[in-house]
């Protein structure tokens, strides 16, 4: 079996489940709710009001590493790898289509919730909005699309290499949530470094790190490249 037939298969898996399109639905609704909550909140001085705009990508980057934990948690369930293999005996071809079959609807939905959470955001910010242009506007909404779709495989490669979709989301969603403010507070350039606050550059107009929006997007794709490539080399390893 070739490539497309092998993305095409892996495609069906993932958009016949109901729990998959309701997931996607939640990285569009959690980004957007969240952020408009952060925009209405007027009070104080918001030193980079596009990042307030684009602040619910915290929220809705879970939504998206569910999503990527989720399509490959679901091949170690019930002997499904092997009917998968059977069908596509070259593992590295398989994951490859299973990769992609991830990010493409991912990325497709994080860019229309990048433009919304723009569009929503500038209205919501007011006066506020003539802070940053209309080019800084279109890179976070660019961004937004590429770092969830990121985290999205990065959850993807971390879940091959643990074959467990607990153990991935048991890590991935208290370090996104807890210990990336914790260690950026206490060890400062050293955490710029680390997938979520590299690829959330993308995200601010103004920036004081040693990353600026694209380079921040490199180190995340780093992290995700490493990540995939562990995976891969798991489900080569390993017996299905």
């Amino acid at each position: 079996m070739g490539f497309a037939p092998a993305l095409h298969a892996e495609w069906i898996k993932i958009s016949t489940l109901r729990s998959q399109a309701a997931t996607l639905c939640a990285i569009l609704l959690a980004t957007v709710a969240f952020s408009l909550l952060a925009t209405a909140d007027t009070e104080g001085a918001d030193a980079d009001p596009l990042f307030s705009a684009f602040l619910g990508v915290s929220f809705g980057q879970i939504a998206a590493v569910a999503f990527g934990t989720t399509a490959v948690a679901a091949e170690f369930q019930g002997g499904a790898l092997r009917v998968s293999l059977a069908a596509v005996p070259r593992r590295g071809l398989w994951f490859a289509a299973k990769a992609t079959a991830i990010a493409l609807p991912v990325l497709a939905v994080g860019l229309i919730t990048g433009l919304l959470t723009w569009a929503v955001g500038r209205a919501a910010l007011g006066d506020r909005a003539e802070t940053f242009g209309t080019a800084e506007g279109l890179r976070a909404a660019v961004g937004c699309g590429l770092y969830v779709t990121l985290m999205a495989l990065l959850a993807a490669g971390l879940t091959a290499v643990l074959r467990s979709g607990a153990a991935t989301l048991g890590i991935l969603i208290p370090f996104l949530l807890i210990v990336s403010f914790v260690v950026g507070d206490a060890s400062g350039s050293v955490a710029d470094f680390l997938p979520d606050r590299a690829g959330q550059v993308a995200l601010h107009s103004t920036w004081d790190g040693s990353l600026g929006p694209w380079t921040g997007l490199a180190v995340t794709a780093l992290w995700t490249a490493a990540a995939l490539a562990a995976g891969a080399w798991r489900t080569r390893r390993r017996d299905a």
